[in-house]
This record gives C-alpha cells, sequence and structure tokens, in this order.
C-alpha cells in the first residue's frame, strides 16, 4: 500500500501518472525502447515535447507573446540565469523578500547586478507577505522579483503585485498548476518541476516574447533564453524522462478538469488541515492567517519533544515525510496536486488522536 507522501519536494506524483509511465518504462509505444533511450532529435519525442507544451499552454492559457522553456538546473540556475538575461550589471531590480527562497534569489541576483530590497518582512519572522500599497519600489528597475510561495515558511502572496510597466518575475516553483493564474501579468515565470510538475531535473521558463534578445554575451548558451527559445528548448540535450512525465502530468491535469476543479479541491485541502490546526490547542501554525499557503503547512506541537514521537507514529500510519525543514523545525505537510483530500484527512484524524493521547 503507497504512503501518503506530504514531502515538499521531489514530491508526490498522480498516481495515474507514475502506473502509466511503469507500463511504458520498457516499451514506449511498441518502440522496443524505453523513452529514456531514445534521442531527443527523434520525431517521437519532439511530439512528446510539442504536446506537453500545448498541453502547459491550454492549463495555464498562456497568451502567445509568451515562449514556454523546457530548461535544465532546477530553480536555484535561474537565479543567475534570470539578472544575466534581463539586467547589465549596473542595472537595478527590486526584489520582495518573504523567506529563505526569495532571499537565496536576491543573494544570487546581487553577484550579476545591483539589487534594491523592496519589501523584507523579517521583522515578522517571515510569516507575513507585504501590503500591497507599501512596495518601495525603485524607479528604473529592469525587473521586480518575488516569490509567491515560500515552501519552508508556508507563507504565500494573497495578490500578484502591481509594478506597473516594469516586468514582473515569479519563482511559481511550488505553486504553478496549483490553480488559475494570469500569466499575462508577469514578464516571466519559473519554476522548478519537482512540486506540481513532474519529476526532478526540468525546469520550466515561460517569459514575454519582448525580454529575449536582452542577454549579457558572457550568459551560457543554455541559459540565453533566446537561444533556447529558438531551438524549441533542444539546444542541447534536456531531461528528456522528466519531460516526458511531465507531459503526462499536464494531461492529467486536464483530465481532472483542469486549473479550476484542482484549484478548488486544493482550496479544500489546506482548509482542512488550516480547521484541524486552529480548533486545537496543541498544534500552531505561525503564519499570518491572511497569506497562508495552499501548498506547505507548516506547525509545531505544543510539546517539541514529542516531534520525534510524532513522526515516528506518523509515518507508521503510512503519513511520511511530515518533518519541518531543518532551518524552522517542527512539522510540515505540503498538499501538492497529487495529494488527494483522503491524505489530509487521515492526516488530521491521526493529529486529533495523537492530540488525544499526548496533549
Amino acid at each position: 500500500m503507497r504512503a501518503f507522501n506530504f514531502a515538499a519536494g521531489p514530491a508526490a506524483l498522480p498516481l495515474e501518472v507514475l502506473e502509466r509511465v511503469r507500463s511504458e518504462l520498457l516499451d514506449w509505444h511498441g518502440s522496443g525502447s524505453s523513452v529514456m533511450e531514445v534521442s531527443h532529435r527523434s520525431r517521437a519525442f519532439v511530439e512528446v515535447a510539442q504536446d506537453a507544451e500545448r498541453d502547459l499552454r491550454e492549463l495555464l492559457v498562456i497568451p502567445s507573446n509568451y515562449r514556454v522553456l523546457f530548461m535544465q538546473g532546477g530553480a536555484s540556475a535561474q537565479f543567475a540565469a534570470i539578472p544575466l538575461n534581463l539586467a547589465g550589471p549596473q542595472s537595478t531590480v527590486d526584489f520582495l523578500l518573504t523567506g529563505v527562497w526569495s532571499k537565496k534569489a536576491c543573494d544570487e541576483a546581487r553577484r550579476y547586478c545591483r539589487v534594491h530590497v523592496a519589501a523584507d518582512e523579517a521583522p515578522s519572522g517571515y510569516c507575513t507577505v507585504p501590503e500591497a500599497g507599501i512596495l518601495e519600489l525603485s524607479v528604473g528597475a529592469e525587473y521586480v522579483h518575488y516569490t509567491p510561495n515560500e515552501t519552508i515558511g508556508g507563507v504565500e502572496f494573497p495578490y500578484i503585485p502591481d509594478v506597473g510597466a516594469v516586468p514582473l518575475v515569479a519563482d511559481m516553483s511550488s505553486t504553478l498548476l496549483s490553480r488559475p493564474f494570469d500569466v499575462a501579468r508577469c514578464g516571466l515565470i519559473y519554476a522548478g518541476a519537482q512540486k506540481n510538475i513532474g519529476p526532478a531535473g526540468l525546469t520550466v521558463v515561460i517569459v514575454r516574447d519582448e525580454l529575449l534578445g536582452r542577454a549579457r554575451a558572457v550568459t551560457p548558451a543554455v541559459w540565453d533564453y533566446a537561444r533556447v527559445a529558438q531551438e524549441g528548448s533542444l539546444l542541447n540535450t534536456p531531461s528528456t524522462f522528466a519531460w516526458y512525465v511531465a507531459g503526462l502530468v499536464f494531461k492529467w491535469l486536464r483530465s481532472q478538469g483542469g486549473l479550476a476543479a484542482i484549484g478548488e479541491r486544493n482550496r479544500m485541502k489546506a482548509q482542512h488541515l488550516y480547521a484541524a490546526i486552529d480548533a486545537s490547542g496543541f498544534y500552531t501554525n505561525p503564519v499570518a492567517r491572511n497569506c497562508r499557503s495552499w501548498m506547505n503547512i507548516p506547525f509545531t506541537l505544543a510539546r517539541p519533544e514529542l516531534d520525534a514521537a510524532f513522526l515516528s507514529a506518523a509515518t507508521a500510519a503510512g503519513l511520511t515525510n511530515l518533518e519541518g525543514h531543518r532551518s524552522v523545525g517542527g512539522m510540515r505537510a505540503s498538499l501538492y496536486n497529487a495529494m488527494p483530500l483522503a491524505g489530509v484527512e487521515t492526516l488530521t484524524a491521526f493529529m486529533k488522536e495523537f492530540e488525544r493521547r499526548h496533549g
């Protein structure tokens, strides 16, 4: 019996997708080979790649003036690729700091250009997001970067920042495809695959046409958005297996009713877990209620010395990977698309029983 896997990433994949992969692993489409063994330039794989892009465009309603790139290096590689593509060494870029990942992106950008911090939620311990009307945006910034959802702290923007004509750059690694999103509000979106897209090793970049062709001369070719776009993301050998699985995930999302249906399911899952935490005197979530994440829900026990017992008992009950990030401790339940409501209900029932025995 499969466990309910609450890992923050690499995360659970839909069971239907895993079963499809298993059935095709040794003999993909009657080729006598695995999809991992065919050329990325073969007609068969190019069709897989094109299919995946079409489905992703349909799911997110991506405008025609945006390129979809399937790249490598994870979202962390984009921390460098973005300033190399969009800003010069003396240019200024704005950052909204709301947790570990936005800070990492900011620190990396400092190596390539000037950084202005337009908002920093450090005073709250990164348990809040800035109010929409108080962003201290700089004049002439090349772009504004924000992280809509912080996977470690469990903080999520309830709004899309209004930055005027300046391109908005969004690290959507943990929220892309979790609900509908207005892509046209951003100049560039990027996301590591290992949350809601597919296996680790693939990174999706969605970039507006007007932002192509600005890369510095020193930008590695494999990170130059214009060159990658020109070659249909096949400039070099891509993560073919991860791309193939991502395409299956996109089809699964369509079969579930698209992002509106998935979004409602995700809202219900998060609401159910938060309700259980808030009704308890034993569990606590530190995040301000107006910016609680749907995807990553941290919580602490009233008695931290019980953490090890909680995790051991949870694992024995088939509830895995609930340990909080090493930097914050406690627990964290990640409720990505592949997590069914039944998994969350099983978790809350376990939490209630654990509290009864130890509270």
